[in-house]
């Protein structure tokens, strides 16, 4: 079913915030900061793969990404629904049921053996693709999927994820730049306010992440090592 009415962006960022907080996806520690794929330090994980195992939540938020892209891009600009290995796979099945599209995948490099592939399932030349992830942090990583779609003659110029960290402004340049434009559900600001709203966290933990967010280069530069 194609959702066609629901909440504003702005609702929608915060019922979103709160199903990813209910459901523990959202992890702070400003005493003991994780440590990042990219072996920086930060106050704050997100797991938006916990989602598919809450079937009420996931199904909202699947409701929530796709009316937020039809609203943003079209209800006719796509032919075809990519995920990303490995967490945006469940997520593009679950928003190409509901726009009744084709469902691919790509894969972050060529398996090695038979097609040596990089894109399963069947994707064709001219075809409107939209990649969906589970998120996205400063943007790099969706670069190297876009342009394993567009070698096939498919064409990205839109990315869908449920949380955008919302705190890197190089990230929408990035993606612009390479001709991609962003949609999103919430970001940390997001979080960070009904996380202070329902008092999940004690004020020093929030107030560590708050300074976290207004300056994440700085704060990261000052916890190394």
């Amino acid at each position: 079913m194609i959702p066609s009415s629901y909440p504003d962006s702005t609702e929608i960022a915060r019922l979103t915030a709160r199903m990813l907080l209910e459901i523990k996806a959202v992890h702070f520690n400003s005493r003991e900061p994780f440590t990042l794929a990219s072996g920086l330090p930060s106050p704050t994980y997100i797991d938006c793969r916990k989602l598919i195992s809450y079937p009420r939540i996931r199904s909202t938020l699947m409701d929530f990404l796709t009316v937020t892209v039809m609203r943003d891009a079209g209800f006719e600009a796509f032919d075809n629904i990519a995920g990303g290995e490995t967490a945006g796979i469940p997520f593009a099945a679950m928003v190409a049921e509901r726009m009744a599209l084709p469902m691919t995948y790509v894969r972050k490099k060529p398996k090695g053996y038979g097609r040596n592939a990089r894109i399963e399932g069947a994707m064709s030349e001219g075809e409107r693709v939209l990649l969906v992830e589970d998120l996205t942090t400063d943007g790099g990583s969706k670069l190297s999927f876009v342009d394993a779609i567009r070698e096939t003659g498919a064409t990205c110029g839109h990315t869908a994820v449920i949380f955008y960290y919302g705190i890197f402004p190089e990230t929408e340049k990035t993606l612009g730049d390479h001709g991609v434009q962003l949609h999103h559900l919430c970001t940390w600001w997001d979080v960070l306010a009904e996380a202070k709203a329902q008092k999940t966290f004690d004020q020093e933990t929030l107030d560590g992440v708050e300074a976290f967010l207004n300056d994440p280069r700085g704060w990261q530069e000052a916890h190394k090592g």
